[in-house]
């Protein structure tokens, strides 16, 4: 319990709704708008989901115990990595960037796939050229620290807008609303659920929150402005789970409405889905890059746009075109886990006697 009050204060400090913006949206990506609709159904009709309402499963893939995940790893990069050291042995190095780069591409890969139920009719061609646009835009926009935060405020109020003109659309009201909001109790009440796979389909988010949680905590890191430990876990669970909850009550009341969701609102949901695509993507290049030092000061600025946009867009076409699966780079990171477990087994006084220090140092 002393890690309680170690302080996880990092170089950069930010402000708060800038760091919501950067927490909210560098820990998602395009499913968060385009995955419900076409999931609610799935979790209504089949007997793996039947403990609960859909709404509740939606939230449970997404939200609450994924953030508590995603702390333990930030709260790692925070305060235990500068002391011990892991992720600079080159090995580790060397795994865990091959992961950041798989799951970036992932991301490009989740919105070439998502398209077709989003904009009707769209042919092939014009769907890997869309995606080929987007990735070079955010790897361009890679290339200054400043897109950070332009993309991460952008990402949040459009967010905001998008989720304020669905509800509009979808005439829940107040009522309707918090009448749906009360249903995602029902995750809180079978939480237990939630931690082994209960289907496939579950089973394909657990590991891709997986291939998620490590990079999460790299890149969130960065941004924690003096928080204390209990602050940096309520900030974690909190802030990111109430727009999600909010957003998933209101698709889900457009769901049972039974409203098609054309025109306007379609194309709000695919610019927000492309902005998301483009942050998360801007994010993971800034992180891996600056760790393997494949940098725009390094390189250039062309030769880097050139680098990791052939890199990232050959593993979309990767994962499109063969076997690949984000399960495989799960997999990868839950050995990965179990080697930093063991590793921290190994270094354990060395942690234990830098921590104390720090303790009679904070107490003075």
């Amino acid at each position: 319990m002393a890690l309680g009050n170690v302080n996880s204060r990092r170089s950069n400090a930010n402000p708060f709704f800038y760091f919501f913006a950067i927490l909210f949206t560098s820990g998602l990506d395009v499913g968060l708008i385009m995955f419900p609709l076409t999931e609610f159904p799935i979790y209504e009709a089949e007997q793996d989901y039947g403990f609960t309402n859909p709404l509740a499963i939606e939230f449970g893939f997404w939200g609450f115990l994924i953030w508590l995940f995603y702390f333990v790893t930030t709260f790692y990069f925070c305060v235990v990595e500068p002391r011990l050291k892991i992720f600079e042995i080159k090995g580790i190095k060397f795994i865990n960037n091959g992961i950041i780069i798989a799951t970036c591409a992932f991301t490009g890969y989740l919105f070439l796939i998502s398209l077709p139920d989003y904009v009707e009719g769209i042919s092939p061609i014009l769907r890997f050229a869309l995606v080929a646009l987007v990735l070079l835009g955010a790897v361009f926009s890679s290339t200054d620290i400043r897109y950070v935060k332009i993309l991460s405020l952008s990402s949040t109020w459009l967010f905001f807008s998008l989720i304020l003109g669905m509800w509009v659309f979808g005439g829940l009201g107040v009522n309707g609303l918090a009448t749906n909001l009360l249903q995602i109790g029902g995750y809180f009440s079978n939480l237990h659920e939630f931690i082994v796979p209960m289907s496939d389909h579950h089973a394909f988010y657990l590991f891709w929150w997986f291939a998620w949680s490590i990079m999460i905590g790299q890149f969130v890191a960065r941004f924690v402005g003096g928080l204390q430990t209990w602050q940096l876990l309520l900030a974690l669970l909190i802030i990111p789970s109430i727009p999600i909850a909010i957003w998933f009550s209101v698709l889900f009341g457009i769901y049972e409405k039974g409203k098609d969701i054309t025109g306007l609102m379609n194309g709000l949901m695919v610019l927000v889905g492309l902005v998301f695509v483009v942050n998360s993507l801007d994010s993971l290049t800034r992180l891996y890059t600056e760790n393997l030092q494949w940098t725009v000061e390094r390189l250039g600025r062309w030769n880097y746009v050139a680098l990791h946009w052939v890199l990232l867009y050959s593993l979309i076409l990767l994962y499109q075109f063969t076997p690949f699966q984000i399960e495989w780079v799960g997999l990868v990171v839950i050995g990965l886990y179990v080697v930093i477990a063991l590793l921290i087994a190994v270094r354990r006084e060395r942690l234990i006697e830098v921590v104390a220090h720090k303790l009679v140092k904070t107490r003075e």
